[in-house]
């Protein structure tokens, strides 16, 4: 069956938002099965209208689609990662939250806060640094080296010293290689928390579940409790998200 103008457009977005870089026009002929100057016909009016941004001679996710981005994350993903979140909470007692990677750090997008934690502050609607947070070390440690960097240096701008970037470097290798982010003390002194990513089938960060309690609570076999209780969670809202087990009812 032919391709209608608004397929091809769509086939051109998808491919420009599921690449792992910025592609060539060439790349996205290709990936979308078409001509370059059909792809380039195409590109411009999507360039217009804000779907898609050029960059010299490379495509990337233009402003249309990273607002509709910030607003499926503020609803459709909340949405289908409550249930999770809640059960993860109700088997750990600890407060959880969800959040979400944005250009300077972790936007925390939801929280469940049991009532016994009710003196955490929940950081509802908070954009989280590197250098201090769990949320945002598990979710730039899914990144490659190149995409690390703005976030290194938005650490540094937030007072993180350059000179401790090779520490900050190592924490993030080592949350890479365990799949868990774990801070201590870092925010606030009582505070720690457990954190691991969401990823894609191409391992791109989707959002990050964090565990967040009591220093005092986090004892080694406790530790050890709470990464296999979040490793199921995340899991779970993978396959969710990724369509291969029943959503939640909407209705």
């Amino acid at each position: 069956m032919p391709s209608s103008a608004v397929d091809k457009a769509l086939d051109l977005i998808e491919a420009v938002v599921q690449a792992d870089r910025p592609l060539r026009l060439s790349e996205l002929a290709n990936q979308a099965g078409m001509h370059r100057a059909t792809a380039y016909r195409i590109l411009v009016d999507l360039v217009r209208r804000g779907w898609i941004m050029r960059s010299q001679d490379h495509y990337l996710p233009g402003t249309v689609v990273l607002r509709f981005s910030q607003a499926a994350a503020a609803n459709s993903l909340v949405v289908l990662s409550r249930p999770v979140l809640q059960t993860l909470s109700d088997q750990t007692g600890m407060m959880i939250n969800l959040q979400v990677l944005e250009p300077d750090g972790a936007r925390v997008i939801d929280v469940i806060r049991p009532p016994r934690l009710a003196m955490i502050t929940d950081l509802l609607g908070e954009l989280l640094p590197i250098h201090k947070f769990a949320g945002p070390m598990a979710l730039v440690a899914a990144l490659d080296e190149a995409a690390r960097v703005p976030y290194l240096r938005s650490a540094e701008q937030q007072g993180h010293p350059a000179t401790a970037r090779a520490e900050l470097l190592k924490d993030l290798e080592l949350t890479r290689d365990t799949g868990f982010a774990l801070e201590r003390g870092r925010a606030e002194e009582v505070i720690a928390s457990l954190s691991r990513a969401v990823l894609t089938g191409n391992d791109q960060p989707i959002c990050a579940v964090t565990i967040v309690g009591l220093d005092s609570e986090f004892d080694d076999p406790t530790l050890a409790t709470l990464k296999d209780r979040l490793a199921a969670a995340t899991e779970e809202l993978r396959s969710t998200l990724s369509g291969t087990t029943p959503g939640v009812d909407l209705d």
